[in-house]
């Protein structure tokens, strides 16, 4: 069921895993403010389209891949964010932009010392990319292979399956805390370089000291993942390279993608970064990550290569519930188990069996708690909304020439984002709603003036939401244009009774609700003003349908006078 919270000063809508969302005959490709319940037919296969024909609005797409190019060049004296970048936006069963930039190889050192332009590479959108974290989903995905055949218990103790895992007090540490990153196992541990062999850098892993008791904190660690790809190594009795092809990448027909790449793809694979320690030069067809590098290119938590369309596939497959190409890699339940928050006792950091969920510093616009995604240390990310049945696939060689050149995030933002607002949020009233625009850093204010006679008025209006917590939309009053008050409202969320003393933010809704307020006597000027603070944005705030009454007697209706608004930041819009 929905559920509201209400705070002191501050109301904040959100939406809980299991909320049903709208009614099958409201639904519509899209649409942002008409979710999905569900997956999508497990028959469903990715074609090739456009925005316009898959009911998206191309405008905000070619915006972000404007950005995305522009970042592939200096600026003034400021790095680009990487050499080259592919992008692949699908949405509702169809790839929508498919598009490549820059160079997959350009540098010939960590200095940034270009190569001559005959010897640069330039970006396809077949290139083939070091995937670094989101190898994590593939052992996840492998892993919960092995629940669904009774070979692995999610709350059976890791030491079960491979027992030199107890050592330092780890006997009772579970294979669901591994997948949720709540083992208190380190980060990180310099396997490659503290040990000589890959058996002794296994063993290391495997025995490492956790930092905190399991289950007490959130602590994202490669560890983790490289426990239990020794774990569906062990109970299956093949190594984790042949168990990622048997399960998923030969049942997807993703030809790309796997761990070692084949010597002759090395021309389309991007170049990652020149390593000095490890000796190793510009990596270049080999896993960038050392540990993964000093376990033979094979770990649980890094090693995979893939394409753009490849991991399309896999997204695909999730939005159908584990099916894709007539091939089944997963159960319904497992693919639920996998997008379901099992970390609500640490907020912020919500995790499911695998993915991580509704993280608004890559997710933008799109995060949700039905959204998951995961990102890699080279520059890669993969974000699926199964609200709206959409993905956005950005993958980059942020890391070539250097590592410390700097992030992409800004343009994993900027991806998602585009395709968040590509998604329309259809009027409530007439043609067209107010939109506050989703700009980091700024204040958007709509006005409008009423005079309200001794015996008070009401204020009613349509109100759709979805922010960042630290976004507020705020609904004030005024006598003089200056002295502003907060106007308490209250928020009908069919059922629910949200309670706001003047402000409110909300992520995850994706509905319209009902406002009212009551109003003091005398002439006023009423604002709606929202204010983002620097960092991430969600789709925005719509305002439509304002009525203020008094009685019988209408006093304003903003639908028959749009210009009586006085709007700064705002703008009409009918999407």
């Amino acid at each position: 069921m929905r559920r509201a919270l209400a705070v002191t000063a501050i109301a904040t809508l959100v939406l809980t895993m299991s909320t049903p969302a709208v009614a099958e005959s409201n639904k519509s490709s899209g649409r942002f403010d008409r979710p999905y319940d569900g997956y999508a037919p497990k028959s469903t296969l990715l074609r090739d389209s456009t925005p316009a024909k898959a009911g998206l609005d191309p405008a905000p797409i070619d915006a972000a891949l404007a950005q995305v190019d522009a970042w592939t060049r200096p600026n003034g004296t400021v790095k680009p964010l990487y050499a080259g970048a592919v992008t692949l936006l699908g949405h509702d069963g169809k790839v929508v932009t498919r598009t490549a930039t820059g160079q997959a190889l350009k540098y010939a050192d960590g200095t940034g010392t270009e190569l001559p332009a005959d010897q640069q590479i330039p970006m396809r959108t077949d290139t083939i990319f070091d995937m670094a974290s989101v190898s994590k989903l593939f052992t996840s995905i492998v892993v919960m292979q092995q629940v669904e055949k009774g070979k692995v218990g999610l709350d059976t103790p890791i030491a079960t399956y491979v027992p030199e895992f107890a050592a330092n007090g780890k006997e009772a540490i579970t294979v669901r805390q591994a997948l949720t990153h709540t083992t208190g196992l380190p980060a990180w541990l310099p396997l490659w370089s503290a040990q000589p062999d890959p058996a002794s850098r296994m063993q290391m892993a495997l025995t490492a000291k956790p930092t905190s008791a399991a289950g007490t904190k959130y602590l994202y660690s490669d560890l983790n993942l490289i426990s239990l790809g020794e774990v569906a190594a062990r109970v299956a009795g093949k190594s984790l390279d042949k168990l990622v092809a048997d399960g998923i990448t030969k049942p997807l027909q993703m030809r790309d993608t796997g761990y070692n790449p084949d010597e002759k793809k090395k021309p389309r694979i991007a170049a990652t970064e020149y390593q000095t320690a490890p000796p190793r030069g510009m990596v270049w067809g080999s896993v960038h990550d050392e540990n993964a590098w000093s376990l033979d290119g094979v770990a649980g938590h890094a090693g995979i290569f893939s394409t753009a369309d490849d991991m399309a596939a896999l997204a695909q497959a999730f939005l159908n519930g584990g099916s894709y190409r007539h091939a089944r890699i997963l159960k319904e339940s497992s693919v639920t188990a996998m997008i379901t928050n099992f970390n609500q006792a640490f907020p912020g950091n919500d995790h499911g069996l695998g993915f991580e969920l509704n993280q608004r510093w890559y997710m933008g616009g799109l995060s949700g708690p039905r959204t998951a995604g995961h990102t890699g240390y080279t520059g890669t990310s993969l974000v699926i909304d199964f609200d709206s049945r959409s993905f956005a696939i950005l993958l980059t060689n942020r890391v070539h020439p250097s590592r410390n050149w700097g992030s992409n995030n800004p343009a994993r933002r900027a991806v998602v984002q585009g395709l968040a607002l590509a998604l329309g949020v259809g009027p409530r009233h007439g043609k067209d709603a107010w939109f506050s625009g989703t700009t980091d850093a700024s204040t958007a204010t709509l006005a409008a003036k009423v005079a309200v006679p001794a015996e008070g008025a009401r204020l009613s209006f349509d109100l759709f939401v979805d922010t960042e917590e630290s976004d507020l939309l705020y609904l004030e009053s005024s006598a003089d244009g200056t002295t502003w008050t907060p106007v308490p409202f209250t928020v009908q969320d069919r059922g629910p009774v949200v309670e706001a003393d003047g402000a409110i933010s909300g992520s995850g809704d994706r509905h319209w609700h009902q406002v009212w307020a009551e109003l003091g006597a005398g002439d006023q000027t009423l604002r709606w003003r929202y204010a983002s603070d620097p960092l991430y944005q969600g789709r925005g705030v719509y305002v439509d349908g304002v009525k203020i009454t008094s009685g019988d007697e209408m006093l304003f209706d903003g639908e028959r006078t749009p210009e009586s608004f006085v709007a700064t930041g705002w703008r009409l819009s009918r999407r």
